[in-house]
């Protein structure tokens, strides 16, 4: 990971957290992905961590000095769509 991120540079877009964010879970006891997904909700939005989880774990590497497989990764969850309140009423939704 570059020494250029700074603390304030989004790495969730999705839940807008942040590297400072991150790293401060790291320090109050996060130690793999899971625990910052916890403490943060960095993988938990639309995209369920596609765009962010490496970026977390090289942060958590970086840290904590463990490796990526320590490190961990989350559990995948199907891809979301928008669903309006018509197709709920009909019970249509597959």
């Amino acid at each position: 990971m570059s020494a250029e991120l700074t603390d304030d540079m989004i790495v969730c877009r999705c839940e807008e957290v942040t590297v400072g964010e991150i790293k401060e879970a790291i320090r109050e006891g996060a130690r793999d992905i899971v625990g910052v997904k916890r403490r943060t909700r960095a993988g938990m939005g639309l995209c369920q961590g596609r765009t962010c989880e490496k970026l977390v774990q090289q942060l958590l590497v970086q840290e904590l000095g463990i490796s990526p497989k320590e490190a961990g990764t989350s559990s995948a969850r199907p891809p979301v769509r928008p669903v309006t309140f018509g197709e709920l009423a009909k019970g249509e939704v597959l």
